[in-house]
């Protein structure tokens, strides 16, 4: 029987939290999907993180049952590698898995003082304007990696992976797939992110926002996470995404008439910004059909 994560991150551990030597094995995000082995207690079951090796024991109450009766495609689970210890942000290892870097911050969501704390923590720590693992190079600049980090320890879901065809094929029988990268699984880039916020991002808590002036007001409110997606015309050359971030003392979005035009803004792409609003405009409103955008989206996470 399949369960999927309720809240938006779950502890995985190694024994049920009230043994006192119990200890976190991994963090499993929002909506992605395990498998039950045994209802050890009322509130601690055993679980398999699928598509991997990794058991251990979750809280119940934070997970909930996949009605598999009527499982779309749009359910099949995330394809999700663990925190990895290779990458960093010295380096550009395994950009495709989270950083098992305790150093840095997790949102925290104990209240509004904490969320913008915590936030300006993990934009401080990622670094994104000298960080190595985010600079451009000759084959790519690297705006979803940057987003992705900021989203995993900001606590709200973006996709890294997809499955492959063929793994979608076996997934929908019914089999476990493992998940390989540069095999079962491809890299989301920002054209195919786009995409994802207007199919399947409200499954994962997102809520799409009309206006800028909007987003960064909730952003502001609320110690919430804010997205810009702009998907190119020419759909072979990279789209782009960028975080939306609360205002800070020293850090402000950009105003007409008391009205946000340009938000603050943190991003990686061909040049690197850990803040910046006025400085690139409303980039995402380019309508250059060799170096502009389609259109653009506006999506908000508490």
């Amino acid at each position: 029987m399949k369960y999927r994560v309720a809240t938006a991150s779950l502890n995985l551990r190694d024994f049920p939290a009230t043994d006192n030597n119990s200890r976190i094995l991994t963090k499993i995000p929002f909506r992605h999907t395990v498998k039950l082995i045994d209802k050890t207690t009322t509130d601690w079951w055993k679980v398999k993180l699928l598509n991997t090796e990794k058991e251990g024991f979750v809280f119940s109450k934070d997970i909930e049952i996949v009605d598999e009766t009527t499982e779309k495609k749009s359910d099949i689970e995330v394809p999700n590698f663990e925190p990895g210890v290779k990458g960093s942000l010295d380096n550009k290892e395994e950009t495709y898995r989270p950083m098992a870097d305790p150093s840095i911050p997790f949102r925290d969501l104990t209240s509004l003082e904490t969320k913008l704390t915590s936030i300006r923590n993990i934009i401080d720590k990622l670094d994104v304007s000298k960080s190595f693992r985010y600079q451009k190079d000759e084959a790519d600049t690297y705006c979803n990696i940057y987003t992705f980090d900021y989203c995993f320890f900001a606590r709200a879901y973006i996709p890294r992976l997809r499955w492959t065809d063929k793994a979608i094929e076996e997934l929908e029988k019914g089999n476990e797939v493992r998940v390989a990268f540069d095999d079962t699984v491809r890299p989301f880039y920002s054209n195919y992110i786009y995409d994802w916020f207007v199919k399947s991002a409200s499954d994962f808590g997102w809520k799409k926002i009309d206006n800028v002036d909007a987003l960064q007001k909730m952003v502001n409110t609320n110690g919430g996470v804010g997205i810009i997606c702009a998907k190119r015309f020419i759909l072979n050359k990279s789209g782009h995404v960028v975080v939306v971030v609360p205002e800070t003392d020293t850090e402000k979005a950009y105003r007409v008439d008391g009205k946000v035009v340009y938000p603050l803004q943190s991003q990686a792409g061909m040049n690197n910004y850990n803040y910046f609003s006025e400085i690139r405009k409303d980039w995402w409103n380019n309508k250059d059909p060799e170096k502009g955008y389609s259109s653009a989206i506006f999506y908000y996470h508490d």
